[in-house]
């Protein structure tokens, strides 16, 4: 598979850390990477925020994986993106020297899923965190989170109560899974449809600089 699309904001001196974002269904690589900002003011942190592999006939923009039905992946398509997402994170932490122990995974909606999918999977090294706007852990045959062997891995997750694309019934199974797993996570739920909502950033960021602090 082609090496993924991606955009990077710099950080601002040599960076204490890295954030990899990944977009919704429909959308590229650069609808996330204003979020970078929001998250991280101070500019700690080099961005990337990468773009799925998939046109599908009939969308706009690009996917990570088929959808036949809300919470469960295809499963090709899935493992597809997966591999293309270990390619660069891969890359990422050669290329820059900042290894996975600092590296938060983010993203939105389908963006959220893959976020989940790689920071939990038992094939790959675990993260610092992993951030997820209006997402789910993903139900795909062959595939289940790993939590045992990350216990240091922090999780945000936050969640519209009404959005009527992923019910926020998927974000607190998430929040359930994870947590009765070991893994330490932070949850909002707030009053906004399929969305990320600006009255959480602050929280996400916050968390974002504990979980990641100063290298010094």
């Amino acid at each position: 598979m082609a090496s993924l699309v991606t955009v990077e904001r710099p950080a601002a001196g040599d960076p204490d850390g890295l954030l990899v974002l990944h977009h919704g269904r429909g959308t590229d690589e650069s609808d996330l990477l204003g979020l970078a900002d929001a998250l991280d003011p101070a500019r700690r942190l080099r961005a990337f925020s990468a773009r799925g592999p998939l046109q599908v006939p009939g969308w706009p923009g690009f996917h990570w994986y088929l959808v036949p039905r809300v919470g469960y992946p295809d499963r090709v398509s899935f493992e597809g993106a997966r591999e293309a997402l270990a390619e660069l994170h891969d890359s990422l932490w050669e290329e820059t020297g900042v290894g996975p122990e600092r590296t938060v995974l983010g993203g939105f909606s389908m963006g959220a899923v893959m976020s989940h999918a790689m920071g939990w999977s038992e094939d790959r090294p675990a993260v610092a965190g992993v951030l997820a706007f209006s997402g789910f852990v993903p139900s795909v045959p062959g595939w289940r989170p790993s939590l045992a062997d990350r216990q240091g891995t922090r999780a945000f997750i936050a969640h519209g109560e009404r959005d009527p694309v992923i019910e926020v019934g998927f974000g607190r199974h998430a929040r359930d899974l994870l947590a009765e797993g070991g893994i330490e996570v932070t949850y909002r739920e707030s009053e906004v449809v399929h969305t990320i909502d600006p009255a959480t950033v602050p929280a996400a960021a916050e968390w974002l600089a504990a979980t990641v602090p100063d290298a010094d």
